[in-house]
């Protein structure tokens, strides 16, 4: 796709050279054969979808019909809009077409529109890789910036500094306070564990497009892992201070045990234990899944999207920031307000019994 067709639709003629040309270069051009259906009445795909050429036959209420030909004035417009789809489009010939996200267009709209500049008013190399551009676009096409405040937006990428890495170089040790969170802007890091008894676990190895260190920054904890470079890289870092205003503030909530206990019992949610095996062993709430946080990066893919889940640990420490590692993956989690040691002890002591049981 070239980023100069994409200034002939609206409202990408809004968007910055950059941000067009990034889009060019994920977004591919598809095609649909005369009498299939690109979209039914009532569907939610959350994108906006663009006819490019060939023409399409909308129907809608009462059986009206409506056309549309790519190249014309009203087709520099998304094809019905809205979300559900308030018609059903088919093809009248052979088509053309692209579509792109509406949360990442809504996100690099707000973005371009609160740093006050247009397309025209940028003068951008042509042949010039826009590398920014690219570790932008990954870190605003990742969940948690769906759940941000547009206005946080500009801030974080204006408090982001970048430091250039080297293959074997340590960027957290394990017991250090935390004080950055680091996005992966190129290299590929490491991440393990050192036990108590001297071993050393393989977490995670995470690639340009992933962040890390948040754990720490969220809990107020000490580094629960070591990172350290596999390739020379550089590494985008945020101070906590900056991390914990913008990032963590809009992407938490908590909830009372009375809260969560309803929530599970409705079946709206369901109980998360991040603490060892050994703490669940010995006392947890009945029916919840444990998954100890260390390991809950490698093991999130084993949880359901369409599932909310309350978190909890012993203080909310460990809770709070799986609940933030989730959100970050595109889960709905909360987390268990003090945890439980928070309970009152009848509570805790109900906790007990089931346990025993």
């Amino acid at each position: 796709m070239n980023k100069h067709a994409l200034q002939d639709f609206i409202p990408l003629n809004e968007l910055t050279l950059e941000n067009l040309r990034d889009l060019a270069n994920k977004t591919p051009i598809e095609k649909l054969a005369k009498g299939q259906t690109l979209f039914r009445k009532g569907d939610r795909d959350n994108s906006s979808v663009y006819l490019l050429s060939g023409e399409l036959r909308l129907l809608g209420e009462n059986n009206q019909v409506r056309k549309i030909a790519g190249g014309t004035s009203s087709a520099r417009f998304p094809i019905d809009h809205h979300q559900p789809r308030e018609v059903t489009a088919i093809a009248d010939s052979d088509i053309h077409f692209f579509r792109i996200d509406n949360d990442l267009l809504d996100i690099l709209l707000t973005w371009d529109q609160n740093a006050g500049y247009k397309v025209s008013e940028i003068d951008v190399e042509e042949a010039q890789e826009d590398i920014n551009g690219d570790w932008m676009t990954m870190m605003l096409r990742t969940e948690i910036f769906h759940r941000i405040p547009p206005s946080n937006i500009q801030q974080v990428f204006m408090k982001m500094e970048a430091i250039p890495v080297k293959a074997g170089e340590v960027v957290i040790k394990q017991g250090d306070e935390g004080d950055y969170y680091y996005f992966i802007k190129q290299g590929r890091v490491r991440v393990t564990h050192q036990t108590r008894a001297g071993k050393t676990i393989k977490l995670a190895e995470l690639d340009a497009g992933h962040g890390f260190g948040e754990e720490a920054l969220i809990s107020d904890n000490q580094r629960n892992a070591n990172v350290s470079m596999l390739t020379d890289g550089v590494l985008m870092r945020m101070a906590k201070e900056d991390f914990n205003a913008l990032l963590k503030a809009p992407i938490l909530h908590r909830v009372d045990y009375a809260e969560a206990t309803a929530m599970a019992e409705a079946g709206e949610a369901l109980w998360l234990d991040v603490r060892l095996e050994s703490e669940f062993r010995n006392l947890h709430v009945p029916g919840s899944l444990n998954i100890p946080l260390y390991l809950l990066r490698i093991k999130a893919g084993t949880l359901k999207k369409d599932q909310k889940y309350v978190v909890y640990c012993d203080t909310g420490r460990r809770s709070s920031s799986a609940a933030y590692l989730l959100n970050e993956r595109g889960f709905d989690a909360c987390y268990l307000k003090d945890g439980l040691r928070g309970l009152a002890k009848e509570q805790l002591a109900t906790l007990t019994r089931a346990t025993l049981a």
